[in-house]
Formats: structure tokens, sequence, C-alpha cells
């Protein structure tokens, strides 16, 4: 309640992080009723002040329909200027709607530009999606070096998926030297977080006798 009121303050004053901020509270109910109508209002006065994460939370409502009609075009619009500034989660969104989203033509090159963007400053999600768009050639050639190196970075911040996936080619020596340690290491990981496929790569591995 008490940020609510400090962020309201702040953001009446013309302060567009505050907007942002206190948009993101009415979006999601925090210290005061959810109502999208009000979010949007505080969304569009922090991006028109060019707020990059004003900018990503007004993409975000109308890549979901919430309190707008559902429009990806526009989402892009405002994506793309918060990206374009550097905002690692308006990057990420770009390279899931260039290369997986229903009523937009996939793009594999523009969606691998823009998870590059935001993978090389340390946004997890983005790494693990690099990781199989190389190590599978989704729109590009199949490079397993490649993927090994992004999985590895997303495994290393905590990915479940990345763990297993670092695991399983550790075991089968793809795109890494063969290593019944180091799969061990990262199918355990995963699996102490209940993934059934690193389960799986562990019970493979003892069943090996290694």
């Amino acid at each position: 309640q008490k940020a609510f009121e400090l962020f309201k303050i702040s953001a009446e004053q013309g302060y567009s992080e505050a907007q942002s901020s206190l948009g993101i509270m009415y979006a999601e109910g925090i210290g005061v009723k959810k109502n999208y109508i009000e979010a949007i209002k505080w969304f569009i006065s922090s991006a028109k002040q060019n707020n990059s994460n004003g900018e990503y939370n007004l993409g975000k409502m109308y890549a979901t329909g919430s309190g707008v009609n559902h429009n990806l075009q526009e989402a892009i619009k405002w994506y793309t200027l918060s990206g374009e500034k550097g905002n690692i989660k308006s990057q990420f969104e770009l390279g899931e709607i260039y290369s997986d989203r229903e009523g937009i033509q996939k793009d594999y090159q523009e969606a691998i530009k823009w998870y590059l963007l935001s993978a090389n400053e340390g946004h997890m999600k983005s790494q693990a999606k690099l990781g199989y768009i190389f190590f599978e050639g989704v729109g590009v050639g199949r490079n397993y070096k490649k993927g090994v190196h992004w999985y590895r970075l997303a495994a290393e911040q905590g990915d479940t998926v990345s763990q297993s996936k670092l695991g399983k080619y550790y075991s089968e020596g793809k795109g890494v030297l063969k290593s019944y340690k180091q799969a061990i290491k990262w199918n355990s990981l995963s699996a102490e977080k209940g993934d059934a496929e690193a389960q799986c790569n562990l019970a493979e591995i003892y069943a090996k006798g290694q």
C-alpha cells in the first residue's frame, strides 16, 4: 500500500519510471484493485517519455490482450522501441514472437538477433533458446558446439531444462567430449528439481554401471 502511494505521487509528477511501476501495480493488483485501464494509462505516459520499461509493459499488454485488443503488431512496435534501448525483456519477447508466434511470419534471423542481444547480457531464457536453436538447427545450420555453449550459460544460471540437455550431451559426447562425471553433475542438478528427462538420463547412466 505504501509503495503504491509513493509510486502514485512520483508518477503524477511525471517521473517515467514511477509511471511504469505504478502501471504494474494496477495491472497485477498490487496494493490496489486490479485495473487494466489505469495500468495502460500509466504505461502510455511512461512510454511517451521513451522509458524502456514503460514501452516493454505496454507491449506486453498488447501481446496478451490485457485491457486492449490483442495486437501483435502493436506489441512488436513497443517491444522494438524498448529493445533498441537495451531492454533484455523486450529483446527476449521479440525473439519469441519472430520464432514462434501465431499470426506473425517466422523470421529466425530476426529472432536470433534479438535473442543474442539479451543472451549476451545474461538473459537465461534467451540463452536456453539459443541453445535449442543452434543444437537443433532451427532456421540456421545445426551447430552442436554453439548449442552447448548457450545451454551451458543457461544451465550455470540454474535453467532446469538446459542442465538436463547439457547432462544428456555429455553422456552422448555431442558438442563436448564425452564425460559421465559431467553428465551426472548436470543431470543431478536438474533431476533434483523434478525434471523427468534428467531423472531418466541419470537412470540410464547408472544402469550402464557408470
